[in-house]
């Protein structure tokens, strides 16, 4: 597991005891669709077998800029990943569903957090959160500047 959002090492460690109990009964979110749904491959696993967490951080920054860049109305670049948190190792075979939302929007930038959740398994199947995350995107124009966002969503 690894935590990017400044936490400290007992902050890890709570955090790391509380994870199998927060799995009970688990199931995918039913008030929103995902962003994205894959299914890692072989050619995604680090040296231990399980997928390398550079993929699932790309795919997460994929689902963060898609979800950013409908509410921008235009192109935005990733500026900071705020949080980025790995609960449960992925496997090849799961089935992946990244939801993504926008939780603020300033002048020029919005601040999306993604929630990543496993099914694995079948005919059993069981669902995990595997990640989540928080990254901040910035709205550019075609000269790759900084550009306003539109208050209004509609």
């Amino acid at each position: 597991m690894v935590h990017y959002s400044g936490q400290t090492p007992d902050m890890h460690r709570e955090h790391e005891l509380n994870l199998d109990m927060e799995q009970e009964n688990i199931s995918l979110p039913t008030d929103r669709e995902p962003v994205l749904r894959l299914t890692p491959l072989p050619g995604d696993v680090n040296m231990h077998g399980d997928i390398f967490g550079g993929w699932i951080m790309s795919q997460v920054d994929i689902a963060g800029g898609i979800t950013a860049a409908r509410r921008a109305r235009g192109r935005v670049a990733t500026v900071a990943v705020n949080a980025f948190v790995f609960k449960h190792p992925v496997l090849v075979g799961d089935l992946l569903s990244l939801y993504a939302q926008v939780v603020r929007v300033g002048r020029t930038s919005l601040t999306v957090e993604v929630e990543v959740y496993a099914e694995r398994g079948v005919p059993d199947t069981e669902v995990y959160r595997v990640t989540e995350a928080t990254l901040t995107f910035v709205a550019v124009g075609a000269d790759r500047r900084p550009r306003p966002v539109d208050p209004d969503p509609r």
